[in-house]
Formats: structure tokens, C-alpha cells, sequence
């Protein structure tokens, strides 16, 4: 039934209706002399009309709010209920993998395309040659998104705001750099920020600090803490050997491929995994990144994100995520005090 017309009804105040009473010559009754006897009656009446009112207001602010959040996870399982991702990616690459930790904790499901890292015969209809590229298909309209960190905060934003992922994307432009040895580069304004407008950013952090806080930790990730990964899984020849053998099992290489790139990519790679000015025991530094994330979070803080995950303890936990199953990673869980954070991720349900 449609409601009636003017609904809900207004509250007919005194000076709305002043015109009225204006010339009428009115004799006090009763009703006037106990108005002008009883100031603190009337007093004690208004000030309990406020306070239900109030109370009122206050309930239904708080019931809206629950509507709000029921309304804001239905449209955010029906925004990701319309997607259709293909992750082309190499398995052991670290920036795939915080794709994929983005992915798997926003349970968006995704179809994997292994690309072959000598080849890369996979990534032909593309323009941009690194991983990870993330094709998005929403109804009609095929949307390639590059670069790990703009892939999650457009698809964040993608699943907070409801807006177009064609014009998300625009907030993300690409920009060719030349770096210091010389070598064109792209790179990617704004990758950090999440498009959304003041009402829903309150929405997701709160308070404006938690926001910065996120952003500062995740180009921490990109621009230190993914470098240390290699040096620490090819850091000896028999780790090399370990960790190009665990390449070569997970990735897309035919027989004769996969031999030459297991031991020439671990010979290789052993020589060159200290080119980023490290301690000369890597594990070190490894340490002391994990310290250093570690310190920054309070002491009765589970997460970077306070009490619950945000966008940087999910990258972190995708960089280290890599190195499962390897020497560096069971000398990180063992000797440092960050298990407690990887075990606290992996009991985290999906938010939605």
C-alpha cells in the first residue's frame, strides 16, 4: 500500500500556525492561570517531551543505521555476485598473491590463467606485459585492470560505492616514467586511494588517521617488503633450488622449459638476489620488517586495521604469504612475533 500523502506527518509547531490567533480576543480560562502559576511544571513537561523525543530519535537513528549496514553488505554480495574475474598470474609472484589474498578475503570468486613466464603467450591482448592483470566482466562490459594495488583499491571501491568500474578507473591513470637505470617505466597515479565519496570513507575507516595509516602500510609493502622476498628464498643455492623447484611445480613450464628454469633460474637468481643494499644475512632485514609492522600496531590491536583487517593487513598477509612452505618463511614464524597476526588473518571470515 502506498503511504498517504504527506507522510510521515509533520509536527505542527505553535509558530506555524501564529496567524491564526493573530486579532482573536481570547478570556484566560483555567488552563492559562495554571500556565501562569506553575513555571516549573511547565518547565519539567518540556524538558521530559525532550528527552522522548530524544530517546525517539536516538532509536531510530540506531535501527536506520542497522538497515544501512543490511543494505550496504546486500548490495556489496549483489555488486560481487555480478562480477566475473580472470586473474592472469604467475603463482609465486608476490604481487599476484596480494591479489589473490584481496580476493580470496573478499570471497569474490576468480578463474586463474597461469601465464607462462618465458612466453607469456597468455597476455598477448595486452599492452601492459607484468602480472598481475585482472580482467573484469560485469554484465556486457570487459574492464582490463593493471598493477596489483590499483586492482584492489578499484575493486574496493568498486564494491563499496556501486560505481561503474570503467569509470573507477579513470581516477587510476597510467604514467609513463624513466627510472634511475634509465628504463621506461609505467607507473600509476593515485594507487593507494580509494575513490569514495565523505559518507561512505567514514563508512569504511572511521576516522581520517586510519585511512593514512592504510595507505602509508601498503606502499610500505609494495616499496620495501616484497623486495625482501626474493633474497631470503634464494639466499643459499639449496634455497634457490627449493624455491625454483616450487616455481617450476606451480608454474605454467613444460618439461625441458622447466628444467632449464629450475636450474638456471635458481644459479641466476642466487647471484642477483642482493641488489636492494640488504644486511648481508637477509634474514635480517626480513626480522626486521616483521618487527617494524609489528610495533606499529598497539598492543590490544589484532590487526593494522585496529579491530578488524583492512586493506595493508591483507597485502602484508599476501607478500608473506608467498613464501609458505619455504626455509624463510617457518625462520620468520619461528623467530618473530608476527604468528600471532598470520594466525589471527587466517581465523578472519570474509567481510560481508
Amino acid at each position: 500500500m502506498a503511504p498517504a500523502a504527506g507522510w510521515p506527518p509533520q509536527l505542527l509547531l505553535p509558530t506555524q500556525n501564529r496567524a491564526g490567533f493573530e486579532g482573536a480576543v481570547v478570556s484566560p480560562g483555567p488552563m492559562a492561570a495554571a500556565r501562569k502559576w506553575s513555571p516549573r511544571l511547565l518547565g519539567a513537561a518540556a524538558l521530559a517531551l525532550g528527552e522522548a523525543l530524544g530517546l525517539y530519535h536516538t532509536a531510530r537513528w540506531h535501527l536506520r543505521a542497522q538497515d544501512l549496514h543490511a543494505e550496504h553488505s546486500a548490495a556489496q554480495l549483489s555488486l560481487s555476485n555480478h562480477l566475473q574475474l580472470t586473474l592472469y598470474q604467475y603463482k609465486t609472484c608476490p604481487f599476484c598473491s596480494k591479489v589473490r589474498a584481496f580476493l580470496d578475503f573478499h570471497a569474490l570468486p576468480y578463474q586463474v590463467v597461469e601465464v607462462n613466464p618465458v612466453r607469456r603467450a597468455e597476455i598477448t591482448f595486452s599492452s601492459y606485459t607484468k602480472v598481475a592483470i585482472l580482467v573484469a566482466q560485469v554484465g556486457e562490459n570487459s574492464q582490463q585492470l593493471n598493477d596489483s594495488s590499483v586492482i584492489i583499491s578499484a575493486l574496493k571501491t568498486y564494491l563499496v560505492s556501486g560505481q561503474p568500474l570503467e569509470e573507477i578507473i579513470i581516477y587510476y591513470p597510467a604514467m609513463k616514467a624513466v627510472n634511475n637505470q634509465g628504463k621506461e617505466v609505467t607507473k600509476f597515479g593515485n594507487k593507494y586511494w580509494l575513490m569514495l565519496d565523505e559518507e561512505a570513507a567514514q563508512q569504511v575507516y572511521g576516522r581520517k588517521e586510519v585511512r593514512t595509516e592504510e595507505m602509508k602500510w601498503r606502499q610500505w609493502v609494495d616499496d620495501w617488503l616484497v623486495h625482501l622476498i626474493s633474497p631470503n628464498v634464494y639466499c643459499t643455492p639449496t634455497e634457490a633450488l627449493a624455491s625454483f623447484d616450487y616455481t617450476v611445480l606451480e608454474g605454467k613450464f613444460g618439461a625441458v622449459e622447466g628444467a632449464m628454469a629450475k636450474y638456471m633460474g635458481a644459479a641466476a637468481m642466487y647471484l642477483i638476489s642482493n641488489r636492494h643494499h640488504l644486511q648481508d644475512n637477509v634474514r635480517e632485514d626480513l626480522y626486521e620488517a616483521a618487527n617494524k609492522w609489528v610495533a606499529a600496531m598497539n598492543k590490544d590491536q589484532p590487526f593494522m586495521g585496529d579491530q578488524r583487517l583492512n586493506l595493508a593487513d591483507v597485502v602484508e598477509y599476501g607478500v608473506l604469504r608467498v613464501m609458505e612452505g619455504l626455509d624463510a618463511f617457518d625462520d620468520l614464524m619461528q623467530h618473530m612475533y608476527i604468528q600471532p597476526w598470520c594466525l589471527a588473518i587466517t581465523e578472519t571470515s570474509p567481510e560481508h
